[in-house]
């Protein structure tokens, strides 16, 4: 990727799911900086160890996942709806804008066109510091999917390719 990168090639160079440890080793080891990296982020894995390192070495977090799949009844959350109420929007549109605000770059994932239209319907409408914090304080530090440190996922991924 490098030398594609140095032959202009590429414009860029992003990566998924390099957590902070190994983020590190390829910030260290290549010349050519990640412009990216895709991880878990959502308001129950807000990534905050991870964006410091991010932010400190020039890469821009983007998540994958920001609605984590509906786990954890997200869409049910009490504090994205009591925010929501207050701005008439949904918990989705709640979630979307506290990533936003927080230095995320997100694509959520729907094939409803109902749906996509409320997730770009996030613009009129700012989370103050009292929200933020209380949407912050969501945030459980753990996947809601896998460890991408534990042995036996890094070998059942090993094994699918």
């Amino acid at each position: 990727m490098e030398e594609a990168y140095k032959a202009g090639k590429v414009r860029a160079i992003g990566v998924s799911n390099f957590y902070p440890d190994r983020y590190l080793d390829i910030v260290h080891f290549s010349e050519v900086k990640p412009a990216v990296n895709q991880v878990e982020t959502h308001i129950f894995q807000q990534q905050k160890v991870a964006k410091e390192y991010m932010k400190k070495n020039g890469t821009q977090i983007m998540s994958w996942g920001p609605f984590a799949e509906g786990k954890n009844d997200y869409f049910n959350t009490p504090a994205l709806k009591e925010i929501g109420a207050k701005y008439g929007k949904t918990a989705a549109q709640v979630a979307l804008r506290f990533l936003l605000q927080s230095g995320v770059v997100l694509i959520p994932k729907s094939v409803h066109k109902d749906r996509m239209e409320q997730n770009f319907d996030i613009f009129d409408f700012e989370l103050n510091e009292d929200e933020m914090k209380k949407l912050e304080a969501l945030d459980t530090g753990e996947s809601l999917f896998f460890s991408h440190h534990d042995p036996k996922t890094v070998e059942w991924f090993m094994s699918i390719i």
